[in-house]
């Protein structure tokens, strides 16, 4: 068969300003990698779509960062969260989707 599926969701990454966290108080080259697993397995790993629903940043030094998704499995991903030099990121909300094969009832079983 080619039975498809979409899986999405959305997943706060951090909020580091109520804790004085890293990306918040931080200088220089800062991560943030979280596991986002997948609703149900697919049979191949899917192509996987990130993208910013909330920032929060202060607005005197630069704004800088960079989001991906690494890792991609049947299973799940991880969504990595990358910044640098002087920025502060108070939080960040990021929303994905997954979308590729799945297994279906009327696929043979050889």
């Amino acid at each position: 068969s080619h039975a498809v599926a979409v899986d999405r969701g959305s997943l706060m990454v951090f909020s580091d300003f109520e804790t004085e966290g890293a990306m918040w108080a931080g200088e220089g080259p800062r991560l943030v990698r979280s596991a986002v697993s997948f609703s149900r397995a697919f049979r191949a790993p899917p192509e996987v779509l990130v993208s910013l629903e909330m920032w929060d940043f202060d607005t005197r030094p630069n704004a800088r960062g960079d989001l991906g998704a690494e890792a991609v499995t049947t299973d799940g991903f991880d969504l990595v969260f990358r910044t640098w030099g002087d920025s502060r990121l108070a939080r960040i909300r990021v929303g994905w989707i997954a979308i590729g094969a799945v297994s279906h009832e009327d696929d043979w079983q050889v």
